[in-house]
């Protein structure tokens, strides 16, 4: 599947939506496996393979690593092959991993079966309670590298042997003897750390953010920060609820990148409607019937509390119009997030639990910040790459929603005038949202009625909260805010100080303190 297998039908904002392309979808996930496997490989821009060189010219054999046992490796590296020219993989053939002591196979890679391109990440359970699997790409392709993700983690202070065979990889030779491409993992980190360290270079304890996680105790108790080398990791990282207290810190934003392009394709709705309620079901739901599914589909989901992420980019690197696909999904009650950049297309960022967000950046086209968790913005820029919304929020009568404050809200240059909504909300199932915006700036791309609401109208909005203050263009220059939706509301300079404290939203919490 392409990405013009879902795409967007355009209208003005208030009718904006995504609709599936007639026809070009012919199979849905699941039916059978070797479907979704093909959705996969075109949904995961990294593994777009280029094309092999002439195959009668001779070929050096590949850079191996990990190689060798004097240095020993973390037990979660991928396995890559550098190549001296650009490499596609075959049509079958199998790339399996052996130990070394007893030649007991411990995972294998099959062409020949893409519907066994699935793993467990996190430890996730489903509502049921049972494990759930992820679909995801086990060779990635990028030049004349390829990455190789195994199914397990290997286990830690042991030698591993791999073999490959001819075919593999197109116009490559097999590696056959158990001598060729041998590694061994370093012991484990100490049990009960509360720094651990991340490098896909080799150099730390783990090489992949989710090594990291997975380490941390069940039911942690204590703060366990999890320090990321700058690097591009190309991993889906899942943080469970059993995993409180961690922090997540990358060494700036421009440098330490968390990608994939995972989306409701690949592990939302569409790929998990035939599976059965017990694999599939999202633990910890908001909204029932709803959230059944759209956990799983997040380059970044976390379900624990008191999480903490810091100095990273989150890109969910999902093509436009492939399908709703968070960066970050937060799903937990206190969570901060300072000096990141998430960046999607549609639904970027969600958040569904007390949330405090600080000195950020969020892009995107549609819902690209929403949820039903109280969540305070402030000192950040919210950027739409197309016409559409910035905000959807789905909170109760009564109950807190999304407020931010001294935010700039910017556009690309594509974006047309008084083409995106501040927000749009549901009213007759969510007749209480609340979205607030103080002392923010906003470009002409903002439509001057700002607001909208998909049915009915404002007669039947009487506890919506659509509440405004101090807005500005972008040249601090005060904005016309007379043309705005009849039951959105300027809020008094009272009002606006008592909202402007996080701890008025967030029900006495202040993370600033």
């Amino acid at each position: 599947m392409t990405p013009a297998c879902y795409q967007r039908t355009r209208g003005p904002p208030r009718s904006r939506s995504r609709t599936p392309t007639e026809g070009a979808c012919p199979m849905r996930p699941f039916r059978p496996l070797l479907a979704l496997a093909a959705v996969a490989m075109a949904l995961v821009p990294a593994v777009s393979q280029t094309a092999a060189a002439d195959s009668a010219e001779p070929r050096s054999a590949p850079v191996l690593a990990p190689l060798g046992v004097a240095e020993a490796v973390c037990a979660d590296t991928p396995l890559r092959l550098t190549f001296d020219r650009p490499v596609e993989l075959g049509s079958a053939g199998q790339l399996q991993v052996h130990q070394a002591d007893d030649g007991t196979l411990v995972d294998i890679v099959d062409l020949a079966d893409p519907g066994t391109y699935q793993r467990s990440i996190g430890g996730a359970l489903t509502d049921y309670g049972e494990v759930h699997r992820w679909f995801y790409e086990p060779v990635v392709i990028e030049g004349n590298t390829a990455s190789v993700y195994l199914h397990y983690v290997l286990d830690p202070d042991r030698e591993y042997y791999v073999t490959v065979d001819e075919g593999f990889f197109a116009g490559q030779e097999g590696i056959t003897d158990k001598e060729t491409w041998r590694f061994r993992t370093r012991p484990a980190p100490r049990r009960g750390a509360s720094e651990l360290s991340v490098d896909q270079a080799g150099g730390a304890d783990f090489c992949t953010v989710q090594g990291a996680v997975d380490f941390v105790p069940e039911n942690n108790r204590h703060r366990v920060t999890i320090d990321v080398a700058p690097g591009t990791y190309h991993e889906i990282v899942y943080v469970p609820q059993s995993k409180p207290h961690l922090t997540v810190r990358g060494q700036g934003a421009d440098d330490t990148v968390i990608s994939y392009a995972n989306n409701s394709v690949l592990n939302g709705d569409y790929a998990m409607s035939d599976v059965p309620a017990r694999q599939s079901y999202c633990p910890r739901r908001v909204l029932p019937q709803p959230d059944r599914f759209n956990c799983w589909r997040a380059t970044f989901g976390v379900d624990a509390d008191d999480f903490r992420l810091t100095d990273v980019t989150v890109h969910n690197t999902t093509p436009d119009g492939g399908s709703q696909a968070e960066a970050f999904r937060g799903n937990g009650d206190r969570i901060v997030l300072e000096r990141v950049r998430v960046l999607s297309h549609q639904d970027s960022l969600r958040l569904q639990g007390r949330t405090f967000m600080t000195d950020s950046y969020v892009e995107g086209d549609v819902d690209f910040v929403w949820g039903d968790g109280g969540v305070f913005v402030q000192n950040s820029e919210l950027k739409s790459l197309d016409i559409g919304y910035v905000n959807q929020v789905r909170n109760d009568v009564g109950e807190a929603g999304h407020v931010f404050v001294n935010t700039r809200l910017t556009r690309a240059d594509s974006v047309p005038d008084g083409s995106v909504l501040l927000g749009r909300v549901e009213t007759a199932r969510f007749p209480g949202s609340q979205l607030v915006f103080i002392d923010s700036a906003m470009d002409a791309h903002i439509a001057p009625v700002g607001w909208g609401i998909s049915d009915g109208d404002c007669s039947d909005a009487g506890q919506l909260r659509f509440w405004e203050y101090g807005s500005t263009d972008l040249a601090g220059q005060p904005l016309d805010v007379t043309g705005r939706l009849a039951c959105s509301r300027q809020l008094t300079g009272a009002e606006a100080a008592r909202w402007s404290n996080p701890a008025t939203l967030l029900d006495g919490w202040d993370p600033r303190r």
